[in-house]
């Protein structure tokens, strides 16, 4: 079915005190199909799931009787400050859940001071967001036709962005079951910008049992995407390049040793391998694997500032931030964004402080435990895993007892 549009109104941003209120805000404004789309994942959601999990496993040894009356969160991020070590992710179709999508979405950004990816499913124009000034990214999807990718790599570069994100974990869109179980399609006045000349497209046509979406992506994407495909891009650009969709130290150091400035370490919000591993718990291993030798980024699961804090102790460099900024457009606009954005980094601030840590380098000498196993996905019939219920598939995991400890001098 053709989503309907979002209900006009929602919350007062500045009543919405966590991430977790915003959300909340944006499900009661969305109608049921917009809301799957944009808050499901692939398969039986374990590793939407488990994203969230293996972050609340994750504890920090605070540090005391050091001078925390100046703390400073601002950072690094590709080589130039930003007010805190958080970017907006890429996002397809922010036009789904209100009608300034991605404009106000980039201006709540631009404010914040921090830096916002254009997806290459964006229903605005790169170039329309560049104008607005701020740091903005592009992400590419690899596409089919011959040379189009690079084409939208320079038209991007053109445009004034000041990095390129390849993303390297879809091949094909994952199986998302809400979205094929409500035969989600686009509505027409939603439409990809930088795609089949802005008009409509398979996305917009109701497929039966399949989500229209992935209908077209599948026309769209290129399965063929390689390590050759990736210094193609490094040749033609000058730009930073980040590879998002990293899960493997390998990969990471590959990355690294050809050329590419940063990798992102995500499993794209759970919404690709259903059974791919956390992003959090693949952080440290790619961090220490890379050695430095690019930045290490991460997205996937972070919710409040003391996850960015988290991260940071782990080792990642900063955050990417992909469905909260767009429950805040959802629930109150451009002043959503802005309010998701700032509670960030009060968070931040706040977790900083209380951690000992004047400044983000500090926090990335704090030391972690990990309390508990990742949640292991339950097996065959008469295996051990308890259920749990609301996963599209029905089936549930269980986390087993451990513990582990990492980081700090």
């Amino acid at each position: 079915m053709s989503c309907e549009d979002p209900a006009p109104g929602g919350a007062a941003a500045d009543t919405l005190m966590t991430l977790a209120d915003v959300e909340r805000a944006a499900a009661a404004v969305l109608p049921a199909g917009v809301r799957d789309f944009v808050a499901g994942g692939s398969g039986g959601e374990r590793t939407l799931a488990a994203n969230r999990e293996a972050f609340d496993r994750v504890f920090v040894r605070p540090r005391v009787l050091r001078d925390v009356s100046r703390c400073a969160a601002g950072a690094d991020l590709l080589g130039r400050p930003a007010r805190m070590p958080v970017a907006v992710a890429p996002v397809a179709y922010q036009a789904l859940v209100h009608p300034d999508g991605e404009l106000a979405a980039a201006r709540a950004a631009r404010a914040a001071g921090v830096p916002f990816t254009v997806s290459t499913l964006s229903t605005v124009p790169v170039e329309e967001i560049t104008a607005l000034g701020g740091r903005v990214w592009f992400q590419l999807y690899w596409l089919r036709e011959p040379g189009r990718a690079l084409e939208l790599a320079r038209r991007a570069e053109d445009a004034g962005c000041e990095a390129l994100m390849l993303t390297v974990d879809v091949p094909w869109m994952g199986r998302r079951l809400r979205d094929v179980r409500n035969e989600f399609a686009l509505p027409e006045r939603v439409r990809a910008a930088h795609l089949d000349g802005g008009g409509p497209s398979a996305a917009h046509r109701r497929a039966a049992g399949a989500s229209a979406v992935a209908v077209h992506t599948g026309q769209e994407f290129s399965s063929a995407l390689t390590w050759s495909q990736v210094a193609e891009l490094r040749a033609m650009t000058r730009l930073p390049l980040l590879l998002k969709g990293v899960l493997a130290a390998e990969d990471a150091v590959r990355a690294a040793e050809f050329g590419v400035d940063a990798v992102v370490v995500s499993n794209h919000g759970g919404r690709q391998l259903d059974g791919a591993l956390p992003s959090v718990e693949a952080l440290p291993e790619i961090a220490e694997a890379v050695g430095g030798s690019c930045q290490v980024l991460l997205d996937s699961g972070v919710r409040s500032g003391t996850d960015v804090l988290r991260a940071l102790a782990l080792g990642a460099s900063g955050v990417l931030v992909g469905r909260p900024p767009v429950w805040g457009l959802a629930a109150a606009g451009e002043a959503g964004v802005r309010r998701v954005l700032d509670l960030l980094a009060a968070e931040l601030s706040d977790a900083l402080g209380l951690a000992g840590c004047a400044t983000v380098a500090d926090a990335r000498r704090l030391r972690t435990v990990r309390l508990g196993a990742p949640a292991r996905a339950a097996g065959p019939a008469g295996s051990a895993g308890a259920a749990v219920p609301g996963r599209p598939d029905g089936s549930g995991a269980r986390a087993d007892a451990g513990r582990s400890e990492t980081g700090g001098p």
